[in-house]
């Protein structure tokens, strides 16, 4: 079969020919109904006017006897009885006077009585099994002398009607039948399997879409139509194009806004805590908080400023940039939060914004491990930078400021005291006040510094951050309980 004839099953089990051919069957049917009720009622009186030439055949020559005034009812019931054979249509007669009493009756007597009939114009009753039918000839068609009503056998007439009927019946199924598959061949050609062509399209579309996978081979551009079908098939192609297209340009538009919003993201990471970024977002009303124990950790590239008049800008900056890069990865390693840089100063706290019990362990080892790699970096004559760093641990405030170009900073006491530190401290060294040392003395190696003036502060004693302490193990020292490690279970 070829692609665009319709199979007879799928016809069938296709709701919209069912229906459609239901609607044809009924309607021929309903139309030859309206056909059939006046023709039945035809060819019932022509039947039954055939019974009444039977009874007229009879009683014509009665009545064309010269004697027939002169007969007695008796003689004339006779003479008809006579005439009435045995298989003749006619069963019986009743004779009745002009003004309606019964003279007499002979053979089977009819239903049909003066009572119910005006004696003024024929009179015809068709029984209600259709066996019977009487005809009532008034006294007018009798020479005005009696009334006669003959009853007639109507079997046949009933067989013949049945008979006619069931002709007509089978006629009107055949045609309807005939019409309704010749209509059903006829829609399913050019409407039924079209569509279906075009709903198998639909949900290939749909799946090609919602799967982005290739367009699909559609079936309705297999015959080209040139009708109103047609052109609904190339609406349906031309609005698939548009939608790919329009998803294509979406997503497009999609990615690229994801792109720019974890770019954006990514950017705001770097300068706000991840759990700041997040508050941020969320609200926009000021953010701060504050934090009873903390570390934070101010460095100075010693010397930088008397190398930036002698470098480039961008060599300068290129410079700076791979020191503040190690730095920064340091920093991400030991789960420590940038908090910014100013010019060759570099600030770091532990313990915010989420608090960690060994924020200063951590500062230590960031600030050892920063010394250590500023090492690998070296002046324009060769000679190896050098960073003056110092730590304080102490009470804090931490918020977000300002609404354009904002930041994350802190503010308090602490912090200033921690800048001290750094100026204060001596090239290549790592200089903690008397509360970092107190977190630190367990775990590493310290050396008095002794007392120093502090601006605002007076006289204050400070420590030299020099090493962490070894790691004791178990052959290290017989018989002693287990230590915990300088560096704590990280």
């Amino acid at each position: 079969m070829l692609p665009w004839l319709p199979n007879g099953l799928d016809l069938l089990k296709a709701k919209l020919s069912r229906y459609i051919a239901g609607w044809v069957f009924a309607s021929i049917v309903l139309i030859e109904l309206v056909i059939l009720v006046p023709s039945y009622f035809r060819q019932k009186q022509e039947l039954l006017r055939n019974l009444e030439s039977v009874s007229t055949e009879v009683l014509k020559p009665i009545l064309s006897d010269p004697l027939y005034q002169r007969m007695t009812p008796e003689q004339l019931l006779t003479k008809v009885g006579r005439r009435r054979q045995e298989d003749s249509v006619i069963l019986g007669f009743a004779l009745y006077s002009p003004e309606g009493t019964l003279l007499g009756t002979t053979g089977e007597a009819p239903a049909l009585t003066t009572e119910s009939w005006n004696r003024r114009s024929v009179k015809r009753q068709f029984s209600a099994g259709g066996d019977r039918y009487d005809v009532a000839w008034p006294a007018q068609n009798l020479k005005d002398k009696y009334l006669i009503i003959v009853r007639h056998n109507s079997v046949p007439v009933r067989t013949e009607l049945i008979q006619f009927l069931l002709r007509i019946a089978l006629l009107v199924m055949i045609i309807a039948i005939f019409v309704t598959l010749a209509t059903m061949l006829a829609l399913g050609m050019t409407v039924i399997a079209p569509i279906v062509r075009l709903r198998n399209d639909l949900i290939a579309a749909g799946e090609a879409i919602s799967q982005d996978t290739a367009d699909p081979a559609f079936q309705t551009l297999l015959r080209q139509r040139n009708d109103e079908l047609g052109e609904v098939f190339t609406a349906f192609h031309h609005l698939f194009q548009r939608v790919r297209h329009e998803i294509a340009t979406r997503q497009l538009a999609e990615d690229q806004l994801r792109a720019e919003q974890a770019k954006a993201e990514e950017l705001l990471l770097n300068i706000l805590p991840e759990e700041i970024a997040t508050q941020l977002k969320q609200d926009l009303n000021p953010i701060a908080s504050r934090f009873d124990e903390v570390t934070i950790l101010f460095a100075d590239i010693v010397q930088f400023t008397e190398l930036s008049a002698r470098i480039s800008a961008v060599a300068l900056v290129e410079q700076l940039n791979q020191i503040f890069s190690t730095f920064d990865r340091l920093t991400e390693q030991y789960g420590l939060e940038k908090i910014k840089t100013i010019g060759d100063a570099y600030m770091v706290v532990g313990g915010l914004p989420t608090a960690r019990p060994d924020h200063a362990i951590a500062i230590a080892q960031l600030a050892l491990a920063m010394q250590t790699a500023i090492t690998k970096f070296c002046t324009d004559t060769g000679e190896p930078f050098r960073l003056r760093i110092g730590i304080n641990s102490g009470p804090v405030v931490a918020g977000v400021i300002g609404l354009k170009k904002f930041s994350y900073d802190l503010w308090g006491d602490a912090v200033n005291l921690a800048s001290r530190m750094e100026s204060h401290g001596g090239v290549g060294k790592v200089q903690v006040t008397e509360t970092t040392y107190h977190h630190l003395k367990d775990h590493f190696c310290l050396e008095p510094r002794g007392p120093i003036t502090v601006k605002g502060r007076g006289e204050m004693m400070t420590y030299w951050l020099v090493a962490a302490k070894p790691v004791e193990t178990p052959w290290m020292v017989e018989d002693s309980p287990k230590q915990p490690s300088p560096l704590g279970d990280r």
